[in-house]
């Protein structure tokens, strides 16, 4: 890698000598007749362009990287300024101040021109390397935050399961067996950026389902899918979590009856994704906002930052999450 950008820099210095070179003697081609030779002509238009690219390549790996990058701009300018009157004066000192004074401004024209490409060049790398930057923190983000998903539903599920076998239940097997495929689904699709919303939903039912056995006829457990959700997209285990708090933070922190009502409904591209839990009577001191929360919220945040509107507030005996999100169809 190394190598290949050594090259390409080379190249493009290549490249912009000899832009400069054929735009020096463009200039001057006027008074080509001046010349004794064709050959003096062109030694003339070199000398030019040779001086020009110095000043500009003094610039570009010197006074910009160890000066004007550290913000020293009196120094960078009166440095610049400097190098700029020295190439005048040894082009024009014979030939009289006029002479240097005429070539001073006519290299500072000239350079100007060829520093504000390279400059332009330096910020298009800049902005590139800054945005590969910001796209590579980004997965790494995102992979983070992935890779909290599984320990999380997995400690959910486990607690669902250890409250089965205290109980003795006859249905602790079965449920066993679910979790295993809940763990199948999240484990396969926590690989993937996107998975289909039907299965996504289908997902949630399942956990549902199980999470019904463990509670039993203590909590009412309503889940209604509405509108056509099939070939639409979501990022894995996104919604998940909404639900996960609901049972954690409801039915499953008390004894005495609850409910937890879930909605889906899918309307021209927007999902509108609902869930409302009862708030126990008495309340244990656990921190609502837990990590799940804060999980998907970064994510959305981050995979939707313009497409999704997500409300959190407690009304009455209720805590209801309402959750906006603009989704896309499968291109495959």
């Amino acid at each position: 890698m190394f190598n290949r950008s050594l090259k390409h820099t080379i190249l493009l210095n290549l490249a912009a000598f000899l832009l400069v070179l054929i735009l020096e003697i463009l200039s001057i081609w006027t008074v080509k007749d001046k010349f004794d030779t064709d050959l003096a002509f062109y030694l003339h238009g070199l000398s030019y362009a040779t001086i020009i690219m110095i000043i500009i390549w003094i610039n570009h790996f010197v006074l910009v990287p160890f000066l004007l990058d550290h913000r020293r701009y009196v120094p960078y300018a009166l440095l610049l300024i400097g190098i700029i009157f020295i190439m005048a004066y040894l082009r024009g000192h014979e030939k009289g101040w006029t002479v240097v004074s005429k070539f001073f401004f006519f290299l500072i024209y000239t350079t100007g021109t060829g520093m504000a490409a390279f400059l332009l060049r330096r910020n298009i790398i800049i902005q590139q390397e800054t945005a590969e930057k910001e796209k590579l923190q980004r997965e790494i983000e995102l992979n983070y935050l992935k890779q909290q998903v599984n320990p999380h539903f997995l400690f959910n599920s486990l607690n669902s399961i250890y409250a089965l076998s205290r109980q003795q239940s006859l249905e602790t097997p079965t449920v066993v067996m679910q979790l295993s495929e809940l763990m199948r689904y999240q484990l396969e699709s926590t690989k993937k950026d996107t998975v289909l919303l039907k299965e996504e939903l289908e997902f949630i039912e399942n956990y549902l389902l199980l999470e019904e056995k463990r509670l039993g006829k203590r909590s009412t457990i309503e889940f209604v899918i509405s509108g056509a959700v099939s070939g639409y997209t979501i990022a894995p285990m996104l919604l998940i979590p909404f639900v996960e708090n609901a049972v954690k933070h409801g039915a499953q922190s008390t004894n005495e009856p609850s409910t937890i009502d879930i909605s889906a409904t899918m309307r021209n591209g927007q999902l509108q994704f609902s869930v409302a839990n009862s708030i126990p009577s008495v309340t244990p001191a656990l921190n609502r906002e837990g990590m799940g929360l804060e999980n998907v919220q970064r994510r959305l945040n981050l995979l939707y930052p313009k497409s999704h509107i997500l409300r959190i507030n407690t009304t009455g005996k209720m805590y209801e999450v309402h959750l906006s999100i603009t989704l896309h169809i499968s291109s495959k």
